[in-house]
């Protein structure tokens, strides 16, 4: 098959144009090589890029018929700006990219689809679309808290209280069925871009899936976007000694998930035969808390990093994330593989190898939130 993957020189896009590669299949990638996550060495990255490289952007028609002359049957939408933080001050960017971008990119297909050869759009939503997600309530059962107030993370209050009585929540596997409560623009954005790309499918005969990715890590991740993924900030510092900041009280959780599952979501979506358009979470179930991931990566790098409670609270994260998977799990059949602190330890062999300053724009990132008003507790 004849597939396209925008934002295909990332992270994500790469592993999965590895394997459709590996599978048989002619790969088409469209990526404007942004700096915030290649770097400023445009050639060096084009070397290693697997697929047949457009270099352009989905906001750019003619990018759009130069990757659609090779008649596209499957598109993997991965084009998207990413970062929780950021998004609340580069909100124009945000939107333009991942809202405009996606507009862009369905009217194309609107236009030039008429004799029905692209057949499946797979895209990469986000947990963010969520916000805070499911918790219990004891009195009032299952709940969907509001974004948490100022008050309270002033006073390092950071749990979740419930939103009808005040009470403290349990948290629970939130599934697809969750409403829609995003907690940053990033997430925002990332609820329209899949809502129409849901309602652009629905009415065009093609199978769309919106895979809401939990915290994807893994080899082959940014370690240049100081917005995006803990696990590349921390392993920066630890193994330059520089000491760790853990935001709020480290009991924040996060649901990790090794990208070789996320890529095996993503080609179980091309393989499914059935006229699916829909949702499907992509995490483990599980959450580990940041103050446990630290611990392990300063033991990986036998660092002597301080891991430093700051109490400091960036606008727009939320406080914990645990996928419900079971809905993937029946209509993909995906199940989660690789345990988390195996798929830490391929991610740090890795990391080991790569070059680059000490913090990676770590402490210029806190810097220019601070300066925005955006990092509380500071």
């Amino acid at each position: 098959m004849n597939v396209l993957i925008t934002g295909g020189a990332g992270f994500i896009g790469q592993h999965t144009a590895k394997r459709l590669i590996d599978m048989g299949h002619s790969v088409y990638i469209l990526d404007n090589l942004s700096e915030q996550i290649h770097g400023c060495d445009v050639d060096a990255v084009k070397e290693h890029i697997r697929g047949k490289f457009i270099h352009g952007d989905i906001r750019d028609r003619a990018a759009l018929e130069e990757a659609f002359s090779n008649d596209i049957e499957v598109i993997y939408h991965f084009a998207a700006e990413t970062g929780t933080g950021q998004s609340m001050y580069e909100i124009a960017a945000y939107t333009d990219v991942n809202i405009q971008g996606t507009a862009n990119l369905l009217s194309y297909i609107q236009e030039n689809n008429s004799s029905g050869i692209l057949k499946k759009i797979i895209v990469a939503s986000s947990r963010a679309i969520y916000g805070e997600g499911a918790y219990s309530c004891s009195d009032h059962g299952e709940v969907y808290p509001d974004i948490r107030k100022e008050t309270d993370i002033l006073d390092r209050n950071f749990e979740n209280k419930c939103p009808v009585c005040d009470a403290e929540l349990k948290l629970l596997p939130t599934n697809e069925g969750a409403p829609f409560k995003p907690a940053s623009i990033y997430g925002l954005t990332k609820q329209v871009q899949e809502q129409m790309i849901l309602m652009f499918a629905a009415n065009s005969n093609i199978q769309a899936y919106s895979l809401r990715y939990q915290n994807v890590y893994g080899p082959g991740q940014s370690l240049l976007n100081p917005y995006t993924g803990i696990l590349a900030v921390f392993s920066n510092l630890a193994r330059n000694g520089s000491d760790i900041n853990i935001f709020e009280d480290g009991l924040e959780s996060r649901d990790f998930v090794y990208i070789d599952d996320v890529v095996n979501a993503n080609i179980l979506c091309l393989q499914d035969s059935s006229s699916f358009v829909g949702v499907l979470n992509i995490g483990t179930g599980e959450s580990i808390t940041v103050n446990e991931v630290a611990k392990l990566i300063n033991e990986f790098f036998d660092s002597q990093s301080k891991l430093q409670i700051s109490g400091m609270y960036r606008v727009g994260d939320i406080r914990h994330n645990k996928a419900d998977i079971s809905k993937a799990t029946k209509i993909i059949n995906f199940t989660a593989r690789v345990s988390f602190r195996d798929g830490l330890q391929n991610f740090l062999e890795w990391a080991c190898l790569q070059k680059g300053p000490a913090d990676y724009g770590f402490e210029s990132s806190i810097t220019e939130l601070k300066n925005k008003g955006l990092m509380l507790g500071a």
